[in-house]
């Protein structure tokens, strides 16, 4: 019986100690932006943080800062295409402080008076591990936009 019980619980403990893999989600997402910029031909820039983003259009104004209020026309999407969100023809008026982080440091990017192009946002800058409306969690974002 003592052997018995010795064996399970060492059957037991050897079960519990195995580790569960770890996902380096940010690798996962980089890798599924980098495919995407591939796949589309982009010549997109990395910022470090694990944001790209892509200037079709410089535009003729000055850049906001993290902070400032903008107004956009956007289109947001997965790297499937399929598309979750987008503004009205006439833009969003929006403080860049209310908004992802991925918004925050990629707007920036562009100039006010017509600055166009594409954010390509890793999950981490978008919602992260979490849902959020028709965003599933870890999803990484699309966004095309225009600074107006």
């Amino acid at each position: 019986m003592k052997n018995c019980l010795a064996l399970l619980l060492i059957i037991i403990l050897s079960v519990s100690c195995k580790k569960t893999p770890t996902v380096n989600q940010a690798a996962v997402d980089d890798d599924i932006i980098k495919q995407y910029i591939s796949d589309h031909q982009l010549n997109a820039i990395a910022t470090g943080s694990g944001l790209y983003y892509v200037i079709k259009t410089i535009g003729t104004g000055a850049n906001p800062a993290a902070n400032s209020t903008v107004n956009v026309i956007y289109k947001g999407y997965f790297t499937s295409g399929s598309s979750f969100d987008q503004s009205s023809a006439s833009g969003l008026s929006i403080s860049l402080s209310s908004v992802i982080q991925g918004w925050q440091e990629g707007i920036p990017y562009f100039k006010k008076g017509g600055g166009k192009g594409i954010l390509l946002i890793p999950s981490a800058l978008g919602y992260g591990a979490q849902a959020s409306g028709s965003v599933p969690a870890n999803s990484v974002l699309i966004f095309d936009i225009t600074l107006q």
